[in-house]
C-alpha cells in the first residue's frame, strides 16, 4: 500500500474527489461487507441473458467497410435508460473505430487491473514474473481480487508506473489515481482512476497485435481474461453465443454509501462467427449494480448484432 502522503496532498485529493462529483462514502457510515475484494465479492448477481436485438438499417455492411453497429438502436435503447453511458468499438479486421456518448473521462472500477496487468507485463515480461506474481495477476484478473491489485499496483510503481506505460501505449485520456487509501472512500483508490472507451481500446489493442507487448505477454494476458470466473462473465459478452471467444474484464464500483450510484465498465476482445472487435463501454450514474450490468449486456447485444 502505498504511504499516507501529507496533510497538504491529502487536502488536494479531497479537493480532487469532491469536484469529480463523487459524493463518497461518508467517513465512519457502515461499509458494505467484503471491503478487501470487490463490491461484488458481497453479492454477485446472475449474469443476465440479453434477448437478441435487431440491428438498424444504418448497421448493415457498406462498401469498403462495415457500417456503424451501433447505429440508431444503440441510441434510441440508450435513451431509455438512466446514467450516462460512453462507448467504443473496434473492428480488428477493417480497422473502423465508432465511438457512443459523450462525457468526461470516467472512473476505471475494476477494468484498471487490466492496465496494471500490462504494466507489470511491460516491466518484467512474461518469462520474468515470479511464481507469487504469476498468482497475484490470475487472482487479479480471474477473479477481480482487490489486495492482489494493490500488491501488484504497489510493484509497478504505482501511479507513476502506470502512467509511464500509457504513454508508452498511447493512452491520451487515462490519468491514474493519485492514492490508494482515498479519505472517505472505503475501496482501493487505484478505482478511481479516470479513462475513456477509446484509450481502452488502445489497451487492448496492445494485446492483439504488434506494440509495447511481445507475443508470449499478450498471450499470458488473454488467457487470465479468457478464464474470469463465470459469475464475471457480463457485459461485452452480452449477446455473444457461447462458443465464440471472449476475453474480458469487468469493474463495478458502488460511488456512494447508499448504493445508489454504481460505476460499471466491460471491456474486452469478442472473435467468432465472421466477428473480430474490440468493445470498451463505461457507464456512471447507475442506480444499481444490476441495472448498469443490464445495460451493458444489451448494449454488447446490439454490437454483436450489428456487426453480422
Amino acid at each position: 500500500m502505498l504511504a499516507v502522503l501529507g496533510v497538504c496532498l491529502l487536502v488536494g485529493i479531497v479537493v480532487g474527489l469532491v469536484n469529480r462529483g463523487h459524493t463518497g462514502y461518508v467517513p465512519g457510515a457502515s461499509l458494505p461487507a467484503s471491503a478487501s475484494g470487490d463490491p461484488l465479492a458481497a453479492a454477485t448477481p446472475t449474469p443476465s441473458v440479453s434477448a437478441p436485438v435487431s440491428p438498424s438499417p444504418s448497421a448493415s455492411a457498406k462498401p469498403g467497410g462495415q457500417g456503424d453497429p451501433f447505429g440508431t438502436t444503440a441510441a434510441s435503447y440508450l435513451s431509455t435508460r438512466t446514467g450516462t453511458v460512453l462507448a467504443a468499438v473496434y473492428d480488428v479486421s477493417t480497422g473502423q473505430t465508432w465511438s457512443l456518448g459523450q462525457g468526461k473521462p470516467q472512473d476505471e472500477a475494476s477494468v484498471v487491473k487490466l492496465d496494471v496487468l500490462e504494466t507489470l507485463l511491460a516491466q518484467r515480461g512474461a518469462s520474468g514474473l515470479s511464481a507469487s506474481d504469476q498468482a497475484l495477476a490470475q487472482s487479479m484478473i480471474e477473479d477481480s481480487d482487490n489486495d492482489s491489485a494493490t500488491s501488484l499496483w504497489d510493484e509497478v510503481g504505482g501511479a507513476t508506473g502506470i502512467r509511464a506505460f500509457n504513454d508508452s501505449a498511447r493512452l491520451a485520456d487515462t490519468s491514474p489515481s493519485l492514492c490508494v487509501n482515498c479519505p472517505g472512500f472505503p475501496w482501493p483508490g487505484w478505482g478511481l482512476t479516470t479513462t475513456v472507451p477509446t484509450d481502452q481500446l488502445a489497451l487492448l489493442k496492445a494485446l492483439i497485435g504488434p506494440g509495447p507487448l511481445t507475443k508470449a505477454e499478450r498471450s499470458y494476458a488473454l488467457s487470465l481474461m479468457e478464464n474470469v470466473t463465470a459469475s464475471q462473465r457480463w457485459g461485452v459478452s452480452g449477446g455473444v453465443p457461447a462458443q465464440v471467444t471472449v476475453a474480458l474484464k469487468n469493474g463495478w464500483l458502488p460511488l456512494d454509501s447508499a448504493d445508489t450510484d454504481w460505476q460499471i465498465n466491460s471491456v474486452g476482445w469478442i472473435s467468432g462467427q465472421g466477428r473480430n472487435y474490440l468493445m470498451a463501454v463505461l457507464s456512471t450514474g447507475d442506480p444499481s449494480e444490476q441495472y448498469g450490468i443490464d445495460t451493458i449486456d444489451q448494449l454488447a447485444a446490439i454490437v454483436w448484432n450489428g456487426l453480422r
